[in-house]
């Protein structure tokens, strides 16, 4: 492959993602959705304009890194202590209950799997994938009919961080399981020894930046500093403890989510994730999902996924919010906006794919979950709080 083809592929990818985006936006979709066919529009599978490389792959690791980050940033460490306790319980339960139905799912369809084999992990990481929340369409929905600050809006928007939280340091474990050389006790010490490094190390960081962005405020050198965080915490996190390197810039994000211009890093980042190296991941997800294999069995399980994955989260958010004494009515409303998956569950997926957990074609489950998730959510919480006003009126 010629050096300066690269550029062709940019341009393609780039200009193919932002059309199918708006085609998605103007059909109440997620953008990623778009991107995500975009990227199957013109690879192998379709049109064959774009071939997958590794100079892609490393842009696309780039693009995954730098969302959560920002999705670090983005996170209400206030808002989330206030709400903490009832939020932790419905994220708990919200996590457990689809991690369980994923990995039954998986067995299911392909056999009981023993304890420590690969085909178990596997079935572990389906239920993975399941336990990711993505609440950009629930807030915006919530916004609109004006209920994001009621009690179960913030019950919602806080359960959702704690839920990918818990996701994250699940995805750790399960990783750090598979690798054949480590054992139940290595994984579980490099896991506690980050979040201990990263808690005394965030700790220092975070007073280093509150000074810099008090004499220095609204200046290039906060994100540009920021980005080079996210990047050594990514880098540490793999090289020093195993850890996913999206965990560490996730906890680089949270560190600095509480400085004054935490906002101000975030939007300087959006630039460059949101105009090259976001759509490039989101397309390099298309590029890799394989519609080849997809066979009647293959479909059938698709559907049992989206199905189970939608399902579990409503009955495992939703039991447990009826248990912390809301409503019945509300606590279906908390399960339903707490089922949403986007951004990342395909950031899940696609680690996993980079570790064999994962095969190409499962991505038409991930896909298909978002795509229904996104267009019934909406829908079903306008319902649920439609019903609430004419019961009111009665």
């Amino acid at each position: 492959m010629e050096t300066y083809s690269i550029f062709k592929d940019l341009a393609i990818i780039i200009v193919f993602a932002k059309l199918c985006g708006i085609l998605a936006r103007k059909c109440r979709a997620p953008q990623v959705v778009g991107e995500i066919i975009a990227g199957l529009l013109i690879g192998p599978s379709l049109l064959g304009l774009v071939q997958q490389s590794d100079f892609l792959a490393h842009m696309a690791e780039i693009g995954v890194v730098l969302l959560m980050f920002s999705a670090g940033l983005e996170t209400n460490l206030k808002e989330l202590m206030k709400t903490g306790p009832v939020a932790l319980l419905i994220a708990c339960s919200g996590v457990f209950i689809p991690l369980l139905g994923g990995a039954l799912l998986y067995m299911g369809f392909y056999g009981a799997a023993p304890w420590g084999s690969e085909e178990f992990y596997k079935a572990v990481f389906i239920g993975v994938i399941m336990t990711a929340t993505s609440v950009s369409i629930t807030v915006q929905s919530l916004k609109e009919m004006g209920k994001l600050k009621g009690k179960v809006g913030t019950t919602i928007l806080s359960a959702a961080i704690i839920d990918d939280v818990i996701g994250i340091i699940v995805l750790t474990f399960v990783i750090g399981f598979k690798n054949p050389e480590s054992n139940p006790g290595s994984v579980v010490l490099s896991t506690v020894l980050f979040f201990i490094m990263a808690l005394v190390a965030g700790f220092i960081v975070y007073k280093i930046f509150k000074k810099l962005d008090e004499r220095y405020p609204h200046t290039q050198r906060i994100p540009i500093l920021g980005l080079a965080l996210c990047f050594f915490f990514a880098y540490a996190a793999e090289k020093y403890f195993g850890i996913a390197d999206i965990t560490g810039a996730y906890v680089a994000g949270i560190v600095l989510c509480s400085i004054q211009d935490s906002s101000y890093i975030d939007r300087k980042m959006e630039v460059s994730s949101y105009i090259i190296f976001g759509p490039i991941f989101f397309a390099s997800i298309g590029l890799k999902t394989s519609i080849d294999n997809v066979s009647a069995g293959l479909l059938l399980f698709s559907a049992g996924f989206v199905i189970v994955a939608l399902i579990t989260k409503i009955v495992g958010c939703g039991l447990m919010a009826k248990l912390c004494r809301f409503r019945f009515q509300d606590s279906l409303k908390i399960g339903v906006g707490m089922m949403t998956r986007g951004e990342v569950a395909l950031i899940v997926a696609q680690k996993g794919l980079s570790v064999g957990l994962l095969t190409p074609e499962y991505f038409t489950a991930v896909i298909l979950l978002i795509i229904v998730s996104s267009i019934s959510t909406p829908i079903l919480l306008k319902l649920l709080y439609m019903k609430d006003r004419e019961e009111a009126a009665a």
